[in-house]
């Protein structure tokens, strides 16, 4: 964490937005650090979701869609900083990003 809240979330909802849910690892240190400030909730809501990834128990309370176990680029996801400005939810090949 390089960066912390500036804004006190007692008594306060909380909602996380994420683009992606993969292994779950990052959000699980988030919502249990946000929960520490005593809010009044703490929800998770992320446009794509990749269970078969999560190695925690986390599971967003708003998603939108369920993805496969894939490298998926566009649509705000990228690769080495490219191809995020895809209009649509792509599945990059693994030659691409296997070496």
């Amino acid at each position: 964490l390089l960066k912390d809240i500036d804004v006190a979330i007692n008594d306060k909802h909380v909602i996380i937005v994420e683009d992606i849910v993969d292994t779950g690892l990052t959000l699980k240190y988030l919502r249990e650090l946000f929960e520490t400030r005593n809010p009044l909730s703490v929800k998770i809501c992320s446009i794509f979701d990749k269970p078969s990834r999560r190695v925690t128990e986390i599971v967003p309370e708003y998603c939108g869609i369920t993805i496969p176990n894939e490298y998926v680029i566009g649509y705000g996801l990228d690769f080495d900083g490219i191809l995020r400005n895809l209009p649509d939810l792509c599945i990059l090949k693994e030659e691409y990003y296997t070496k």
